[in-house]
């Protein structure tokens, strides 16, 4: 049988001695593909450049899940506030991850990175069905996975989507990639002298109820032993450090 086009294009990449973790999911924020803050749509460079260093650790060996939010766009919990359905309003932030899935997407395949959007809600015309041995198999074959919409249901953050994902692909370790270095004691952004863990474990997480990820994401997470590294994205090269294995950011860890 003749191999698919990409198959022969772009074969799957040896992997690069060193690595700590082949196959990671990393999460990134909707405002990640934006460039600010709170800001909204998409900033070509930004993409470009996010795309890019996605290719060199593509181009390790390491395979790579990706779910990325929607707020540059719309989110649900902003929209429900404002009196709209809740599912109504999480199912609009859904569609908003799946644009911004397609176009990291499109960002990568002009980096020559294969890469397949896959989604929990059903929009074959741009995005194939999320099955979970064909994402893992995608993996395999070593195109990039772009986890799109969630996980399919209304009332659940992309946080809990990474999550959920991390454990069907059997990823090695979920990376939150943020705008801050790691886990601080208190908001680094109103306290200059907020201090930087370099680990914290899922109990104290939860009990101190940290922020920067979903409670329920990181509940996921310790009952299934799957560690959590939460780090700088707008530091270049932090994802092949993180891959690598470097103590960047902060771990968390089981109790």
């Amino acid at each position: 049988m003749k191999p698919a086009a990409d198959e022969s294009i772009f074969p799957p990449p040896p992997l690069v001695p060193g690595l700590q973790y082949s196959r990671v999911l990393l999460k990134l924020s909707g405002e990640a593909l934006c460039g600010v803050d709170g800001g909204f749509g998409i900033m070509p460079e930004v993409l470009s450049t996010l795309a890019s260093e996605l290719a060199e650790v593509h181009a390790a060996g390491v395979q790579i899940g990706i779910v990325v939010g929607g707020g540059n766009i719309f989110r649900g919990l902003k929209g429900a506030s404002a009196g709209m359905d809740r599912s109504q309003s999480d199912y609009m932030g859904m569609l908003a991850t799946v644009m911004n899935g397609l176009a990291l997407q499109d960002s990568l395949e002009k980096k020559n990175v294969p890469t397949r959007v896959m989604s929990a809600l059903e929009i074959r015309q741009v995005a194939e069905p999320y099955i979970r041995r064909r994402a893992v198999r995608h993996l395999e074959k070593g195109r990039i996975v772009i986890f799109a919409a969630g996980t399919g249901n209304p009332y659940f953050s992309t946080d809990t989507a990474a999550a959920l994902r991390a454990m069907e692909i059997h990823a090695d370790a979920l990376f939150k990639a943020t705008k801050v270095n790691g886990i601080y004691d208190r908001d680094p952004a109103r306290h200059p002298d907020a201090k930087m863990y370099a680990q914290v474990t899922f109990s104290r997480f939860l009990a101190d109820r940290i922020g920067v990820m979903d409670s329920t994401a990181v509940t996921l997470c310790r009952e299934n032993r799957m560690p959590i590294r939460v780090f700088k994205l707008t530091e270049r090269g932090n994802i092949m450090r993180v891959c690598k294995g470097e103590q960047l950011g902060t771990v968390i860890i089981e109790d």
